[in-house]
């Protein structure tokens, strides 16, 4: 037995002691453990984000302990095992890998993402949209959507069309603020925001990763300013825009990427 083995099946006994012996974790349930399963995941998100690999490991090391959590109470409820678990995954992978096991020739990834789409068509999805879970942030889902329509050849041809759509519905939504009709001023803004999120595709762009660069960049920009003020022996709420402007366009002189 590895090392990696063995160390697995001490934290798996650790699971069962804390399972039995801890009031806390014995009164856990998949309902309770699911609003701290979401903050594991985004929090894991952050490190990512920030390219914090000491934070990754840590991170990636709470979201194991949800997953054993999770098999330890399905045992319980004789719903199913870790083991099940782990030969679930186990033939999914290699069902859907027919490349590496199997006979199937790909060329690129492109064709290993078809060909999975296929595969789970034949497992009986109804939809290539079904796999994308309702609970995802709207901008991941977005894109997600985006990507499984492309798999069955549902893509525009280039990023010059993509942008051209985007234009489309800029001007729409600036036809609908001039009629004034709120519903359809929302769905337009709607349309641009699902296009620039194609658009970031074919630019290979990641639209929440970078959209959250963005808010931390604005977010230490935004604080940098009030520190400056403060330094002053002003706040922000006594200055005027032009001086706060003034602030912020120091601050992002100083750094252009923070």
């Amino acid at each position: 037995m590895n090392n990696t083995t063995a160390d697995f099946s001490k934290l798996v006994q650790i699971m069962d002691d804390l399972r039995e012996k801890c009031p806390w974790d014995r009164k856990q349930t998949i309902a309770t453990l699911r609003s701290m399963t979401i903050e594991e995941t985004y929090e894991l998100a952050d490190a990512i984000t920030n390219n914090d690999w000491q934070n990754i490991k840590e991170e990636l090391g709470d979201v194991l302990l949800h997953i054993l959590f999770y098999a330890k109470i399905g045992d319980e409820q004789n719903q199913f095992t870790l083991q099940d678990v782990i030969d679930g995954i186990s033939q999914k992978l290699i069902a859907r890998h027919p490349h590496i096991y199997g006979d199937v020739k790909v060329n690129d990834e492109e064709d290993v993402k078809k060909n999975w789409e296929k595969i789970k068509m034949k497992e009986g999805k109804k939809s290539v949209l079904s796999g994308v879970p309702q609970a995802l942030p709207a901008m991941v889902k977005a894109a997600r959507i985006q990507e499984k329509a492309k798999q069955v050849g549902f893509e525009w041809e280039n990023k010059e069309d993509v942008w051209k759509k985007v234009e489309e519905e800029i001007g729409e939504l600036k036809e609908a603020m001039q009629e004034g009709i709120q519903d359809n001023v929302e769905h337009e803004f709607g349309d641009i925001l699902f296009s620039l999120v194609n658009y970031a595709r074919f630019l290979h762009i990641d639209a929440e990763g970078v959209l959250e660069r963005t808010n931390k960049k604005f977010i230490y920009r935004f604080t940098r300013m009030e520190e400056e003020a403060k330094n002053s022996g002003k706040e922000l709420t006594d200055m005027s825009l032009a001086e706060m402007d003034a602030i912020w366009n120091r601050v992002k002189k100083e750094n252009k990427n923070s």
